[in-house]
């Protein structure tokens, strides 16, 4: 019997479900720390060294006939995920789909036509073009950009909390929690320890904080994460205006997906600048959509 395989390379994780084409309620999984596996970012050939090996190891030699589906993290560009695709076909003997981990959020909820916004860690959009090109807004890392993000919220958070101090405003709730969350006695310890939280894992630990000081009534953590809503549709407004033609916006990641008082400003932003086009939240595995995807592959749907 035919097989598919969903995966799902994320910075952190790599979720894989082996399934029947057939029956796809019949599923194998497999849920790894993604450095278990892949030595970094950039090297597509040690990827797919890397991948068919797990696969074959875990699943059995039959999977290198399987249609395989992947979206990964660090391919940021078509090329990209080309070279990983090519480096897959030559140890595998199955179809092969590469595409960005923030790809597989629209398949996942059966959308079409879909701007994905993947808000976590970090923050980005991505679609592909007429001509079947990745075309992204955001994504810049946790120094330049992802605004919405974990690290972002935090990020500006602080700057918010600075500058209240700098106007010789009193703190608010979101100033005492984030002192209390970087253990800093005053602005500038938390200037200091902010700075120095060396990733965004580290930085974006605290972004529960700043939603906590927004429902204790902070307007500071409420403005920012009404700041942030606005920018994650800035970001899909800019890839409607470079030629993307979406009938949806699909969100996934661990903040917009936890977040009800972010969902919610992103949607009225979304709102108020493209009018109609309907926001869903990722309510489901990622991997779902690159199963949908490999599933495809199987009948003859790229």
């Amino acid at each position: 019997m035919a097989q598919a395989a969903g995966i799902d390379i994320g910075g952190t994780k790599t979720h894989i479900v082996v399934c029947d084409v057939d029956e796809p309620g019949t599923r194998r999984e497999l849920v790894l720390p993604s450095a278990d596996w892949r030595t970094g970012l950039g090297d597509a050939e040690a990827d797919a060294r890397g991948l068919s090996r797990l696969l074959v190891e875990r699943f059995g030699a039959e999977l290198r006939t399987a249609s395989i589906a992947v979206g990964a993290h660090g391919c940021e560009n078509t090329q990209q995920c080309r070279d990983l695709e090519q480096a897959l076909g030559a140890h595998l003997d199955g179809p092969v789909l590469v595409v960005n981990d923030s790809e597989l959020l629209a398949p996942a909820m059966g959308a079409e036509n879909a701007i994905g916004v993947v808000v976590g860690t970090g923050s980005i959009a991505t679609a592909r073009d007429a001509d079947g090109e990745l075309v992204s807004a955001g994504g810049w890392g946790w120094l330049l950009g992802d605004e919405g993000s974990a690290a972002g919220l935090v990020r500006e958070a602080t700057r918010a909390v600075l500058d209240r101090r700098d106007r010789g405003e009193p703190l608010d709730a979101l100033g005492r929690r984030l002192l209390t969350a970087f253990a800093a006695a005053d602005g500038d310890e938390l200037a200091l320890a902010v700075t120095e939280a060396g990733s965004a894992e580290a930085l974006g630990a605290a972004a529960p904080e700043v939603f906590a000081a927004a429902n204790d009534g902070s307007e500071a953590a409420a403005a920012v994460i009404r700041d942030a809503g606005d920018h994650l549709a800035r970001l899909v407004d800019r890839l409607i205006r470079r030629g993307i033609r979406a009938d949806s916006v699909v969100a996934g990641g661990s903040v917009v997906e936890r977040q009800s008082r972010l969902q919610e400003t992103f949607a009225s932003a979304l709102a108020v600048q493209r009018p109609g086009l309907p926001l869903t939240i990722l309510d489901r595995p990622p991997v779902e959509g690159a199963v949908a995807r490999a599933r495809g592959l199987a009948v003859g749907i790229p």
